[in-house]
């Protein structure tokens, strides 16, 4: 299955509008518009507005992203700023992609 083929539901747990996080948003956005142009869902997660919410994904850092869909569930801490690890770590591009 092609990353054509896919919907992809990604998660990215934020803590405010700090700069790490709007950076990690603002990469994702990108990526996301670069290589899956409408196949993609992003939900934003506050865990100041909404806490509890962390146990579900056990989220332990922020900011994380969640690959929720397709499975298996994926994860990456961090501003997302090294386009390669996310790419490879989301599975859109295989690992040994040069």
């Amino acid at each position: 299955m092609t990353t054509e083929d896919k919907q992809w539901e990604l998660r990215l747990y934020v803590a405010g509008n700090t700069p790490k996080s709007m950076a990690a948003l603002s990469n994702l956005k990108k990526y996301c518009e670069e290589h899956l142009q409408g196949k993609y869902r992003i939900e934003v997660i506050d865990l100041l507005v909404n806490p509890q919410l962390a146990e579900g994904d056990q989220i332990f850092a922020i900011p994380t992203l969640v690959r929720k869909v397709p499975e298996p569930i994926r994860k990456i801490i961090g501003d997302l700023s090294n386009k390669e690890k996310v790419l490879v770590g989301l599975n859109i591009r295989p690992i040994d992609y040069v």
